[in-house]
This record gives C-alpha cells, structure tokens and sequence, in this order.
C-alpha cells in the first residue's frame, strides 16, 4: 500500500457523509422546484403529496421570477449585506487601530468588544428593536424626548429663544415601518459582527512591521500616511477573508427581519422562501435554487478577491 492510499482511504467515510449531507437536500431541493407540491390544496388534492406525475417544469421558476417580492427580496439581500460588510469594515478597522495601542485597561477593553459577537441573533434583535430603536419605550425614544425637553426649555430664553424657535420638531423614528426597518436590521448586524472584524484586524496588526513604521516617522510621515501605506496594505488579506466570511452569513439573515419587521417592505430572500414554504413547497424549491445560484455568483466574485488578495 502506497503511502498516498491509506489517508484516502481514511477521509473516504467523511467525505461521503459530507456529499450525501450537501447533495441529498441539495437534489430534493431541486426535484421540488419542478413539480407542483402544496401541502393545503382541497382543489387538487393530489398536489399535497411530492410525486413526478405533478411535473410542472419550469412553472415554478416563472412564478418566482415574475413575483414582484422577489426581485423586493434581491434587492434587500444585496443592499443590506453590502451595507453591514462596509460598515463592519470600516469601524472594525478604526476600533482595531486603536485597540492596537497601549493604554491602561486595554485587556478589559477587548474583552468587552469581542462580546457582543456571541450574542444569539434572535436575542440581539429583540434587545436592539425593543430596548433601543423602540420610539416610545427605547432608549431612542427617551433620548428624542430629553432633546424635545431641552429644546422647549431654550425657546423660552429672552435672546437665544428666536434661534431656537427655528428648530423643527424632533420626533422619534421608528424602526418597524417598511422604509426603515432595513435600516434597523443593518445596524444591529452591524453592532454583532463588528467584533469580529475587530478580532480579525486587531491579530493581524500584531505581525505588522514596527521597524517600517519607524522608518516612516524618522521620513516625517504622518499617521494618515503611515496607516494610507503601511497598514492598510498590511491588513488586505485579512479585509478580503473578513469580507467573504461574512457575505457566507449575511446571505441567510432571517431572525432579525422577522424579529424587526416580519417581512413588511423588507423581505430578503431567506424571509421570501420561509413565506412560500408555508404552503406552496415547489415555489419555494425554486427560490430556494435562484437563491444558491445568487451566493455562488457572491462566492465567485468573493474567492476571485480573496485569491487575488492572498497572492499579492
């Protein structure tokens, strides 16, 4: 026996778990998609149970891509996906610079950044849309109101008054109306995955190069300049796994949009095809197929980056 044949044949059980755990629901999945399955028809009966004489072909697909909730569904994945990756990048890489430096309480102050990230997605919505965003009893609403007070309390000054009777009224937002609750969803994703752009940014700023960063200061370089030529390339390839990692997961939001605002205006896909698979089975099959054709399109681009990334 070679030395190559005894450690195929050792990951041969778990590769073959892995293909039948990805290809079976995978392949059920599609056989679904071209067959007409309702679990609750009286007119026709027969729909209730998945069998080939139900064959609807592409009947499915034309019904979800003429559905005007699914093009609403597209949309909303892509724009609240790229909105936290942006934001979780852009603060993470801030925090972590500044986490990077030493300061007293420094170990505490990590600690307490990497926490929010074990939050259960379901619970970090129900805090964020109760006991912050909520317009009468969050912590917004208190804070709208306080500023109102203030404000009423400055009109009545003898000088500043007139200014301040120009202010127009503060009022409260809230979160679980159709234009906003996508907003909502972004942020508390964003407040729960930020640690780990933190944790990510802040390992690899351990390896930096101190000596080339030394050399910059004695050049006269100033931070913009050290962070703009130094870091920030130094950072690329963690920026590109961050990225990817958290497309693969922000794909599948479902908790906090049905938390926030049960698909009101802000169905993404995950939501859409959880709304289908109520009753019409095939319908959702089919979403369910446009939807892993849409993250294996993210995934080309993200791995094409990320490669791209790992080989400069």
């Amino acid at each position: 026996m070679s030395d190559r044949t005894l450690p195929r044949l050792l990951q041969t059980p778990a590769v073959i778990l892995l293909l039948i755990w990805m290809l079976v629901p995978l392949g059920m999945t599609l056989f679904f998609s071209f067959i007409r399955y309702v679990l609750n028809s009286l007119r026709r009966p027969e729909w209730t149970t998945p069998s080939i004489e139900n064959w609807r072909g592409g009947g499915n697909y034309s019904f979800v891509w003429n559905n005007d909730g699914f093009w609403l569904a597209i949309y909303n994945s892509v724009f609240m996906v790229t909105s936290i990756i942006v934001l979780t990048v852009l603060l993470g890489l801030a925090i972590a610079v500044l986490v990077n430096k030493n300061f007293p309480g420094r170990g505490i102050v990590r600690v307490l950044l990497i926490s929010p990230f074990f939050v259960m997605p379901a619970v970090n919505a129900v805090l964020w849309i109760n006991m912050i965003l909520d317009p009468v009893l969050g912590l917004q609403g208190l804070a709208v109101g306080g500023l109102s007070n203030i404000v009423d309390a400055l009109r009545g000054l003898p000088v500043l008054g007139n200014f301040f009777s120009l202010w127009p009224e503060i009022e409260p937002i809230s979160f679980r109306a159709t234009q906003t609750s996508a907003i909502a969803v972004i942020i508390m994703v964003t407040w729960q995955w930020t640690p780990f752009a933190v944790l990510i940014f802040m390992t690899s700023l351990q390896s930096e190069d101190q000596q080339q960063k030394e050399a910059a200061i004695l050049d006269g370089a100033n931070a913009w300049s050290q962070f703009r030529n130094l870091t920030l390339p130094h950072l690329g390839r963690p920026i590109a796994i961050v990225v990817m990692i958290q497309a693969i997961f922000h794909l599948s939001l479902y908790a906090e949009v049905e938390i926030v605002s049960r698909g009101n205006g802000n169905k993404n896909l995950p939501y859409l095809i959880g709304e289908l698979s109520t009753n019409n089975i095939g319908a959702a099959s089919a979403a369910g197929i446009f939807a892993v054709i849409l993250a294996n399109i993210i995934a080309i681009f993200l791995l094409r980056m990320v490669g791209k990334t790992l080989m400069d």
